[in-house]
Formats: structure tokens, C-alpha cells, sequence
């Protein structure tokens, strides 16, 4: 084999091994795309800290008007 033939087989090959990586991301990025984003995931970056009081604070308002509006609308008795 002379130089020439050994020199265009490595770049033959290194470009195969590149176009076998594109195809490994793009089947990878395909298969994350696949997936159904939950409702409640949130980025890192993007996440509201709770300080102490937030965490202790009741949540649960009965009085609220769309807790009302659900018990009207429900025909529920009990709260």
C-alpha cells in the first residue's frame, strides 16, 4: 500500500467514525424528544426557592372562590 492509499483509507475511516457519532446524537436526541415533558418539571436554573415560611405556610384555602366554585360545582355537601 503506498502512502497515498494509507493516507485516504485513515481519513475514510475517521470520517465514518464521525458520521456514526452523528447518527449515535441524533438518534439520541431524537429518543429525549420522544419522551412526554411531565407538567411539573422545571429546569434547574429556572426553580423558585422556598424559603422556611413558604414551606409552612398553609396552602389549602376552603374560603377561596375556585374551592367554592368546585364544591358548588360538584353538588358536594361536606368541605
Amino acid at each position: 500500500m503506498s502512502e497515498n492509499e494509507k493516507q485516504v483509507a485513515q481519513r475514510r475511516g475517521f470520517l465514518k467514525t464521525l458520521g456514526l457519532a452523528g447518527g449515535a446524537a441524533v438518534a439520541a436526541t431524537a429518543a429525549e424528544a420522544s419522551t412526554p415533558l411531565r407538567a411539573d418539571a422545571v429546569p434547574a436554573g429556572m426553580a423558585r426557592k422556598e424559603n422556611q415560611a413558604d414551606r409552612l405556610k398553609a396552602r389549602y384555602q376552603p374560603n377561596s372562590p375556585h374551592v367554592q366554585a368546585f364544591y358548588r360545582t360538584n353538588g358536594s355537601s361536606d368541605k
